[in-house]
């Protein structure tokens, strides 16, 4: 990866080349090239590339596509390390994205679903899909685990014992917390809470966990495929910026004046990174600051949204929207139209995770599996089991674990399903695993003919 190149002041280009620009400015041509920039919010080093109509200078082009995107920004409070405040606008791909999540992750859209329609179901669901966040946004910032072996860990509440296992241990119980916490004021203080509680037990110097940098300090800078690529404000600036950043989020709501919930979690995440106050996790505190502020709006269905899982796939873009951010006169919009993105692409995983399930109860409901024989922890662990029947098992500890049951009730649960047939038990170590049995689905039918 190469940082973006910086282009040529569009402000002197109109003032040299006024004419050709206003003269292309009323091209069709031109306006469509223009259309289509903003729908995908690309930057310079992209549209530079666009085919022009003939004698069309990409500089005037370009002269006239930032004149469309500054005529009606709006004024962050968030600042640059010159002093120059963040801006953004709201081309139609943002007002697009905004509405599905208005629409797919407000209000009661999941209550009626009948693939988690329960809330044991629900609880499920919902431990997964907080594991999955908290293990793909440790995996950004470099740890190094398995989605697999760190699901094991978590599930069987075993403690870890590698950095990269403490780290996703770490976020998962962080992320559980924030949702005990989302009604409080946003403070200095809970910001260093959170990181705290983000980076126990994996930091070099234990001590500098919840602490904002010094002056007295080396100040960290953002690096990224060993390539420098972002220095973060002087440590001397710290406490002011985040004084501002708390103050924004504690902001009621104004007659005159507006900024969608889910705008402002953005502005947060970006805020925080870009503030960069302490010497480690500030990615993962500024990811945990967006889901504090988007479910203390009552998106609640964003507990069932991975974004860091979709934003690991390709965190090159990540960065770059960062960057572009920074290198394109404090333009945040690139930011946000990344950032939406991943949540709209979350909402599709989602989406499409509830079909697969509603296809996988339609063939458990055929076969009336919570019937007499099951209580519903038995059910739910079948259907699991159905469902990873090649690689399926689990221990007393996990199944006590997932569904917060005594360990006397996890074994009887377990014990009941291998006298029936459904799973078979094998001692490990210390301890007994219960692994289905060949042919599970004939002889859950079988048992229920």
């Amino acid at each position: 990866m190469k940082i973006p190149e910086k282009v040529d002041d569009w402000i002197e280009t109109l003032d040299t080349r006024s004419k050709e620009v206003i003269k292309i400015s009323i091209n069709s041509s031109i306006e469509e090239i223009i259309k289509n920039a903003n729908n995908e919010y690309i930057y310079w080093d992209k549209f530079k590339y666009k085919k022009f109509p003939d004698k069309v200078k990409a500089e005037d082009a370009w002269a006239c596509l930032k004149l469309t995107r500054t005529a009606s920004k709006k004024i962050t409070q968030v600042k640059d390390k010159d002093g120059s405040f963040f801006w953004y606008w709201l081309p139609d791909l943002i007002l697009k994205d905004l509405s599905l999540v208005d629409k797919r992750a407000g209000g009661e859209i999941l209550a009626d679903d009948p693939s988690i329609s329960d809330p044991h179901s629900k609880d499920r669901f919902l431990v997964n899909s907080i594991m999955e966040e908290s293990i793909a946004s440790s995996q950004l910032e470099g740890a190094a685990t398995t989605r697999k072996h760190a699901k094991e860990m978590l599930r069987a509440g075993k403690k870890p014992r590698t950095k990269a296992e403490q780290m996703v241990y770490n976020n998962y119980h962080t992320i559980t917390w924030i949702k005990e916490i989302k009604n409080d004021p946003l403070t200095p203080e809970l910001i260093r809470e959170i990181q705290m509680r983000i980076t126990t037990e994996t930091l070099e110097d234990s001590e500098s966990a919840g602490c904002f940098q010094t002056d007295s300090e080396k100040r960290v800078s953002v690096w990224f495929q060993d390539l420098q690529i972002f220095e973060p404000p002087k440590a001397s600036e710290i406490n002011q910026r985040v004084e501002a950043l708390c103050d924004f989020a504690n902001q009621p709501e104004s007659e005159t004046e507006f900024d969608h919930p889910i705008l402002k979690a953005i502005i947060l995440h970006f805020w925080l990174a870009y503030i960069h106050p302490f010497p480690d996790g500030n990615g993962r505190t500024a990811r945990a600051l967006f889901y504090w502020y988007a479910l203390k709006n009552e998106y609640w269905q964003f507990e069932y949204l991975s974004i860091s899982r979709i934003v690991l796939k390709a965190p090159e873009q990540y960065v770059r929207a960062f960057l572009y951010s920074e290198i394109d006169e404090c333009d945040l919009t690139y930011f946000i139209a990344f950032h939406l993105r991943t949540i709209r692409l979350a909402i599709k995983d989602l989406q499409q995770y509830l079909r697969k399930k509603r296809k996988e109860l339609s063939k458990i409901r055929e076969l009336d599996l919570l019937s007499t024989h099951l209580n519903f922890r038995q059910g739910a662990l079948l259907r699991y089991a159905l469902k990873h029947s090649n690689d399926f098992y689990t221990t007393i500890k996990t199944h006590q674990n997932i569904y917060k049951v005594a360990y006397q009730t996890a074994r009887a649960d377990l014990d009941s399903l291998e006298k029936l047939g459904l799973l078979t038990r094998k001692k490990i170590g210390h301890e007994y695993c219960y692994y289905s049995t060949p042919n599970l689905y004939k002889k859950i039918k079988g048992l229920l003919a």
